[in-house]
């Protein structure tokens, strides 16, 4: 790959939504698409963590990518998480994300037996990138999920080497000195995207221009107008926007984070359904208590007046 695309702007870790029975329901997605492009998110984030894509099957994995694929055609730029405990068939969701028309793909690293040391990670990475050599490929680095962390800087040399379609890293720690150095290696070639959403106004300080997040599905309007302060040079509403997003993922955060931002998204009118076991959709108590401590910090009401704006 002689040029590799930099995003700019938001990208949302798509949920995926279960019926009572615990059967996906694909029909949900394109409207969820619809919701995304509506909010002016640039793109979508499919079947990673917050799609409980570890949690589902091959053919669930498959036919989630594209359907919501074929929904934002155009109009989202997608990336489909293909990373599963075994590389083979990591290997196989990346060939299919290929022949679907993703516009990329990414990989967590292998979870159960990890890798044992950078190159060891990089030749997992390279073996599954292989998939779809046509496709660019992101490594997706979140040590708090995969229980195995690595020097990203040493990894990013290795793959600029040895995978002919790398891209770029999703970054989703809180490492933010890490995080610069991978945004200025070889001098800011590779697309570096970061994924904690409590940290979107440091990152944009360090330089981010594109961003993946869970919280982006209901409140991309309030990280946009953090995007538009600090762009603008007012900084003091930038840092008064991003408290108020903090103080909303600290509440969410009270709670198991899935379910709750599911819960978010139900009271927003999309009925996610339940999760798939271990996790757990939350108790009607502990939904209600979400539901009073967003509305009292104004969660609901500032959204409705951001969508009034914009509509």
């Amino acid at each position: 790959m002689n040029t590799i695309q930099h995003t700019d702007g938001l990208i949302a870790a798509l949920f995926t939504p279960f019926h009572s029975d615990g059967s996906v329901h694909y029909e949900l997605l394109p409207p969820l698409a619809e919701h995304l492009i509506s909010s002016r998110i640039s793109g979508i984030f499919i079947c990673g963590s917050n799609g409980e894509g570890p949690n589902l099957t091959l053919e669930e994995r498959m036919r989630i990518a594209e359907t919501v694929i074929d929904a934002g055609k155009g109009r989202l730029r997608n990336i489909v998480h293909v990373g599963h405990a075994s590389i083979a068939e990591a290997r196989k969701l990346a060939r299919h994300a290929q022949e679907a028309g993703a516009d990329a793909i990414s990989s967590v690293a292998a979870f159960y037996f990890k890798p044992t040391s950078v190159q060891n990670l990089a030749d997992c990475m390279t073996d599954i990138a292989a998939g779809a050599p046509q496709l660019p490929f992101y490594y997706y680095h979140i040590p708090s999920l995969t229980g195995f962390s690595v020097d990203v800087l040493d990894l990013m040399g290795i793959a600029k080497k040895q995978i002919p379609n790398f891209a770029g890293i999703k970054y989703t720690a809180a490492t933010l000195w890490e995080y610069q150095e991978c945004l200025n290696f070889d001098q800011g070639r590779y697309d570096v995207l970061y994924g904690f959403d409590e940290n979107h106004l440091p990152a944009l300080a360090m330089g981010a221009k594109g961003a993946i997040g869970s919280t982006f599905n209901f409140a991309a309007p309030f990280y946009l107008k953090v995007r538009e302060y600090f762009e603008a040079g007012d900084m003091e509403r930038a840092r008064r926007q991003m408290l108020f997003c903090v103080e909303m993922v600290r509440i969410v955060v009270q709670y198991p984070p899935i379910p709750a931002q599911k819960a978010v998204m139900k009271m927003l009118g999309f009925d996610m359904g339940p999760c798939r076991l271990p996790l757990t959709a939350l108790p009607d108590d502990q939904y209600e208590a979400l539901r009073r401590q967003l509305a009292g910090i104004g969660f609901f009401d500032q959204l409705n007046a951001e969508r009034s704006i914009t509509e």
